[in-house]
């Protein structure tokens, strides 16, 4: 449930700063193309002795790692699980493409992907805001006119379930098993699926759902059933059954962890499947983890990482030996192909090959928007003072390298913008090129119009070679 409540770039090891850290600095491997199975052999695997740390990433859908960036800024390391969802507002569905290239990102920087979605009501547009959208209420006769065939809610409902599979088509066609966690929470009443115990209640839409994208060849999706801990029990009414479910997981709300109650009846009603707490706003602690061994992965919701945790929860519970972050998951023999790195770490000025002129922030302005330009070299100005990170940002006067709106179309302007974590801000340098190459958009920083006049704009292109594209980074 979204409502508040009581990275991609890795590549060579990574130095923990952070003081208390035990956690051995790890380098990380590009997943490979890879089955579902796989990553459930995986999680069957680590039953019992390890756990994925996990952060999800909710809206909005510009700023897809921005909570798992706060992971890494706590912490030096990134979670071992990135999640996401397919959006409901306007903006946020607009952008579901910048949520598929985060997940493609994620996985190849060696993080496991889960997505959720919430759903706008079929009683209502194809985009929706939470209240009166997705927190809203059906009647029972509308909630089976939605899972009949062949009628007029059941038909809007398949529209929707539509316009979401060429987004999770692209996942496939990349290798890429996806988590994928719908009518999540699914005995509690918020939502407009939930609530509905028994075979004609939420069982039934998963189900339907699950035929329906296993016909589309959706064979990535490993699907993820859930309920809340709502102490009224009986979460078994609301299964769909072993041949729909591949792990079954609990948000924990009521309470900050999982009672030893809950932990047995999620145990029983997944009968030897994965188990995993999918989310909750509380750190695992050391307690926990070992009173609970079995579950496989927990994800911790959104806002909630900085705001119902200090630091130190956080810090312990990525150090805990029990905990598997992002570097130390390993398929069987590991990895595939190391994934791009970002530029070498190092501050000082980026030199426009063609012309010899610094990539320059205009005007020396450090306000949102400000243009990026090319300008003679000076001496000191903190205009062309670029700091390289090894999370692949490009930092000056305290902002970050930024591709506008997260565009990526050619000629989308290049500027600078309060750092946020999303694909937008994230660079690796080909050094034999000498291309910069956005991550959101596979695209390169290029000289607008191979231009070598001072005050020439920086602009996003696609990468072709040519002298405009090149760049010299600090050493």
């Amino acid at each position: 449930m979204r409502i508040p409540r009581p990275a991609w770039a890795v590549g060579g090891a990574v130095l923990v700063l952070a003081a208390g850290m035990v956690h051995a600095a790890t380098t990380a491997e590009a997943f490979a193309a890879t089955p579902k199975s796989t990553v459930l052999t995986y999680l069957r695997t680590i039953t019992g002795t390890s756990i994925v740390s996990g952060q999800h990433n909710k809206e909005p859908a510009s700023s897809p790692a921005q909570y798992t960036q706060q992971v890494r800024n706590a912490t030096g390391q990134y979670p071992g699980l990135w999640g996401s969802d397919m959006m409901f507002r306007a903006e946020d569905v607009a952008n579901r493409q910048l949520v598929i290239n985060e997940a493609k990102a994620q996985w190849a920087a060696g993080s496991l992907v889960a997505l959720t979605w919430h759903a706008c009501s079929p009683t209502v547009g194809a985009t929706c805001e939470f209240d009166g959208g997705v927190k809203t209420q059906i009647s029972n006769a509308q909630f089976q006119e939605i899972v009949t065939a062949g009628t007029n809610l059941n038909t809007v409902w398949r529209s929707r379930m539509a316009a979401v599979v060429p987004y999770l088509r692209q996942l496939k066609d990349a290798g890429i098993p996806v988590l994928w966690r719908p009518f999540h929470e699914m005995n509690e009443s918020w939502n407009w699926w939930g609530a509905r115990p028994g075979a004609n209640g939420g069982a039934k839409i998963y189900q339907q759902m699950r035929d329906y994208f296993d016909s589309q060849g959706l064979d990535n999706l490993i699907w993820v059933w859930n309920v809340q801990d709502n102490p009224a029990g009986g979460w078994a009414n609301y299964y769909p059954g072993s041949t729909y479910a591949d792990v079954v997981t609990l948000d924990a709300w009521y309470k900050n962890y999982p009672s030893a109650a809950d932990y047995q009846q999620i145990q029983s009603i997944a009968a030897g499947k994965p188990i995993a707490i999918a989310e909750l706003g509380k750190m695992p602690d050391a307690s926990l983890l070992t009173g609970q061994p079995k579950w496989t992965y927990f994800m911790i919701w959104s806002e909630q990482l900085l705001g119902n945790n200090s630091t130190a929860e956080i810090q312990a519970t990525y150090n805990n030996p029990r905990v598997l972050n992002r570097g130390e998951i390993t398929f069987g023999g590991g990895g595939g192909t190391p994934p791009p790195t970002p530029p070498a770490a190092g501050t000082g000025k980026i030199r426009a090959v063609a012309s010899g002129k610094c990539v320059d922030v205009a005007a020396a302005n450090p306000a949102n928007g400000t243009a990026v330009q090319i300008y003679t070299c000076d001496v000191g100005g903190t205009a062309q003072q670029w700091t390289i990170g090894t999370d692949g940002t490009v930092r000056a006067l305290g902002k970050c390298l930024d591709v506008a709106a997260a565009g990526t179309a050619d000629g989308t302007k290049i500027q600078i913008y309060d750092c946020n974590g999303g694909t937008a801000q994230r660079f690796t340098y080909n050094a034999s090129t000498r291309d910069l190459v956005n991550a959101g958009s596979g695209k390169c920083l290029d000289v607008r119009a191979e231009a070598t006049a001072n005050s020439t704009p920086l602009q996003l292109w696609t990468c072709n070679g040519k002298a405009n594209q090149d760049f010299t980074l600090p050493a």
